[in-house]
């Protein structure tokens, strides 16, 4: 089969891979129905994440299970099941406390943009839908549940949003504003989004936003504040990964608010002496999708959310680099791959 290389910054090909078999007695090989291209593929596409020479891509995956390792007993042939980017065997203590993305068994996906995977932990890992093989319109929704609503989910729960609060999101792409949606079906009262992207604006809005700040920084920082009477943020759910993002994240919290970082870190320093003033909860990480999937995924299947609205740019699977490219121009919240 053929599936996506990175070579090194800005060089990605679609070129001849092995495909996948069963290794192990765990694993389940899936055929994917759709795959994308995330964010977080942008910073080794940029170099600004190193890569260990050419490097297979793709993190986030949906389909139908072709063969599963003789130790499987969840999900069987013929199966639809969305995993998460993080396997896990949803048995170790760290699953337990509801934490997959840090499984003691864990291994991270890296080779979805494929039209086959290999799923280890395939038990724990895979989650099928119910009622059988989704529609096909369906398909987008159900591959965000697997990364980019995940996190957004995550990002909301870790930052404690509750009915009528107030919510800052920091970071408008799809992440952010799955971010704002997760919010949004979380009760918040007031969702604003830090944006200056108009497409972006808007589907921010359909998500659920109330408002629209375009300032950044500190000027990011006053504008809530005035919005807030002065008080700052419940929440805030920092979407990015940078020192500037994280910093205008704390600073727009109120005192005893909460701070979630799902954003992968770049450069991200803290001064304990500064965030000890703050009275700030922070709570964040490699989003733990495994424990949201079950939920996620009946709520797209019942058409309560749609979070399938950020891929703004479909492309066969054979047009990745297309896909890499137009996301990093920000020509493109989100590219969905077909293969």
């Amino acid at each position: 089969m053929k599936g996506t290389v990175l070579y090194g910054p800005g060089d990605v090909r679609f070129e001849e891979r092995p495909e996948p078999k069963i290794a192990l007695p765990t694993d389940a090989v899936i055929r994917m129905a759709v795959t994308c291209v995330c964010g977080s593929d942008l910073w080794p596409y940029r170099g600004l994440q190193p890569i260990n020479g050419p490097t297979p891509m793709g993190h986030e995956y949906c389909g139908f299970v072709e063969e599963v390792g003789s130790a499987v007993k969840s999900v069987k042939p013929g199966d639809f099941v969305v995993g998460s980017f993080a396997t896990s065997d949803n048995t170790c203590p760290h699953c337990q406390y509801g934490y997959q993305s840090s499984c003691v068994g864990r291994e991270f996906m890296s080779t979805a943009q494929a039209p086959y995977l290999r799923v280890p932990l395939a038990d724990g890992t895979l989650v099928k839908t119910p009622d059988g093989v989704p529609s096909d319109d369906l398909f987008p929704s159900l591959l965000a549940t697997s990364d980019v609503l995940g996190t957004g989910w995550f990002a909301a729960d870790a930052a404690n949003v509750k009915p009528g609060s107030t919510v800052v999101v920091v970071g408008d792409g799809a992440v952010g504003l799955l971010g704002v949606l997760s919010a949004k079906q979380m009760g918040a009262e007031r969702i604003v989004a830090m944006s200056r992207h108009e497409a972006r604006q808007n589907l921010a809005r359909e998500f659920g936003a109330t408002d629209i700040v375009t300032e950044r920084g500190a000027e990011g920082v006053t504008r809530i504040k005035e919005i807030t009477k002065g008080i700052g943020a419940d929440s805030v759910l920092e979407c990015v990964g940078t020192s500037e993002s994280m910093a205008q994240a704390i600073e727009a919290t109120r005192p005893g608010g909460f701070v979630s970082y799902v954003g992968v870190p770049h450069g991200v320093e803290l001064k304990g002496e500064d965030l000890f003033g703050t009275h700030v909860h922070l709570h964040g990480g490699p989003a733990p999708v495994r424990r949201f999937l079950p939920e996620l995924i009946s709520l797209v299947m019942n058409k309560k959310i749609n979070p399938g609205r950020v891929f703004d740019l479909v492309l066969p699977l054979e047009q990745v680099a297309d896909g890499y490219r137009a996301m990093d121009e920000r020509r493109a919240i989100k590219a969905l791959l077909r293969p």
